[in-house]
């Protein structure tokens, strides 16, 4: 399903996209930050300039009564004359509207208009008569005022007449709003620029979310997570730094994972080394085979770019368990028609040479050459049957034994072999013998001839014993390390699995699986545990058949097994059934 899919699945007619709501939201917020803020700075400019006002009146009047050209001039008979233009110089200087100084009762000696000369005060004038100096809001000739009232005195200090200095409410108002308007200002440039910011991001933020809306994009989240949790296949993401960053539950199931494995490094989760290695290598890799505890995965990996920057890597896992053991038969099964095929092809030769004696008149020739071959291969066939009696393996080691008679090699079985029939899982077995079988004539034909298996099987206290020798160049120490790791081959091709997939049914079986040296060659031992009559026990598997290339041939186990006496004899060339 692609992004337009998505899209229409989740759009829904007039609903607003995530970036318009944010944009709306910041004009909101901008727009009762900005009314809040004019408000308040309207409420608190105001009272300063009123108290600015107060305290300039105040210091004009003081100075004003306090002049000694004041005190002189009420003396004259008519005060104004001298008072009036100073009055007038003072207001002007100090850039009040009026400055008024009058009588005690109130009348005027001094205003900005002349007629209002003579009149009578217009205000409260008790406490500058009383000796204070006060400040008041007050409507008068010229409108309502911030004003201030002090007396003047004498030198004896007796209150001569009042001063009275003011500033209209409307000039203060009129400064008020040059602020205000500065506010505003301020927060429409704020408001602008908020709105311009908010459309940028978001149209980053349409170019990164592909012009989704939230709607859509929790819808598309909801289906890629159900998806995910459909999906029976693995899917992980790992980051740049070879984090896991997410895994379905198809590849929790598939590795095994712990519930916190997400943003753990690869190299954390517990997983074989290969696989680990490939998960955090950050190649794109195709249907790669890889082992994990008791499973068989085919690995792909595809980066993930961003222009020339990588973003990670999605992995893929399919489970190929049953198929690769399916395979593993069907080999089989070719292997034992290939070897019906050949022997099929071999009695035809020699039952033509017995007509052909017939017909040249030497019967008894005849008779004595076929009953040679019927009674070989008959001592193979009760050899093999009767030491093994588990159908299974009988059959596997008769098909076997052809094979290898095809290819010179000679398989034998030790004398000292004796099997019944365990409750333990064909498929495995064939896995394990039949690779074991496989690695050691492909490592004695690679030998100085002559070449030579020897397969030794037995069942006894409560143990299955399983031991395949070959007189091939045998295995180093550190070789035998390797021997159990996915692509290990003695032919060079890096494919190797055979080994690998022997070592994990071991694992599944609970046993043991050991490399070491008798002579030339290679001796691998198998050990698988048997339970109450025969039957396999439940649990783990040891370790030592990982698929890492743990088992060596260091422990004394081992040294029993490439030195012991079974040992020799089954890599020291035929005995009794033998091939040959």
């Amino acid at each position: 399903m692609n992004v337009r899919a998505l899209t229409m699945i989740a759009t829904r007619p007039g609903r607003w996209s995530l970036a318009r709501q944010m944009l709306a939201l910041q004009i909101a917020v901008v727009g009762i930050t900005v009314a809040g803020g004019t408000l308040l700075a309207f409420s608190h400019v105001r009272q300063i300039l009123i108290d600015d006002a107060a305290r300039t009146t105040s210091a004009v009047a003081i100075s004003v009564a306090d002049s000694p050209a004041v005190l002189a001039a009420l003396g004259d008979p008519d005060p104004t004359v001298a008072l009036q233009p100073y009055a007038e110089r003072v207001r002007t200087e100090a850039g009040l509207d009026f400055i008024t100084i009058m009588s005690r009762e109130g009348r005027r000696y001094t205003h900005p208009t002349a007629s209002q000369i003579g009149g009578r005060f217009l205000g409260n004038t008790a406490a500058a008569l009383a000796g204070r100096t006060f400040t008041e809001t007050y409507t008068g000739t010229l409108g309502p005022s911030v004003r201030a009232v002090t007396p003047v005195r004498d030198g004896a200090g007796n209150i001569r007449a009042l001063v009275s200095a003011g500033i209209t409410v409307d000039k203060i108002s009129a400064q008020l709003r040059e602020q205000i308007a500065t506010a505003v200002l301020t927060g429409l440039l704020g408001l602008s620029a908020g709105t311009a910011g908010t459309y940028l991001v978001g149209a980053r933020l349409r170019r990164h979310t592909h012009g989704l809306r939230s709607a859509e994009l929790n819808r598309m989240y909801e289906h890629h997570n159900a998806i995910l949790h459909a999906v029976r296949e693995g899917l992980l993401l790992v980051d740049g730094g070879h984090r896991l960053t997410l895994a379905n539950d198809g590849a929790r199931e598939l590795l095994d994972l712990p519930g916190d494995a997400e943003g753990r490094r690869v190299t954390e989760l517990g997983l074989p080394p290969s696989l680990a290695e490939a998960l955090s290598s950050g190649e794109d890799r195709a249907d790669e085979i890889h082992l994990t505890g008791d499973r068989v995965l085919v690995v792909s990996a595809a980066t993930v770019r961003s222009g020339s920057r990588s973003l990670g890597t999605v992995v893929t896992l399919r489970d190929h368990t049953e198929l690769q053991a399916l395979t593993g038969q069907l080999d089989a099964e070719r292997g034992f028609a290939d070897s019906l095929r050949s022997a099929a092809h071999e009695a035809a030769n020699r039952l033509h040479t017995v007509v052909t004696l017939v017909e040249l008149g030497r019967a008894e020739q005849a008779v004595d050459f076929a009953t040679a071959e019927l009674r070989a291969a008959q001592q193979l066939t009760d050899r093999v049957v009767g030491a093994v009696r588990e159908p299974v393996l009988a059959a596997l080691l008769l098909g076997k034994t052809a094979e290898a008679a095809e290819r010179g090699v000679e398989l034998s079985l030790s004398p000292e072999s004796e099997l019944d029939d365990v409750a333990l899982d064909g498929r495995d077995l064939v896995t394990i013998l039949g690779n074991l079988l496989d690695n050691a004539m492909d490592a004695a034909v690679s030998g100085t001839p002559p070449a030579r298996v020897g397969v030794h099987l037995r069942a006894e206290d409560g143990t299955f014993l399983i031991r395949v020798g070959d007189s091939g160049p045998g295995l180093g120490a550190e070789t035998a390390k390797e021997a159990f790791r996915r692509g290990w081959t003695t032919k060079g091709d890096g494919r190797g699995l055979g080994l690998a997939m022997a070592g994990q049914a071991v694992r599944r079986l609970s046993g043991t699986i050991e490399v070491g040296n008798a002579g030339a060659g290679a001796v691998f031992t198998v050990r698988l545990p048997l339970g109450e009559n025969g039957a396999a026990p439940d649990g783990p598997g040891d370790d030592t058949a990982d698929g890492s290339g743990d088992g060596t041939a260091d422990g004394p186990r081992n040294r029993d097994a490439a030195d012991g006496p079974q040992n020799r004899d089954a890599a020291d060339g035929p005995r009794d059934g033998a091939a040959s």
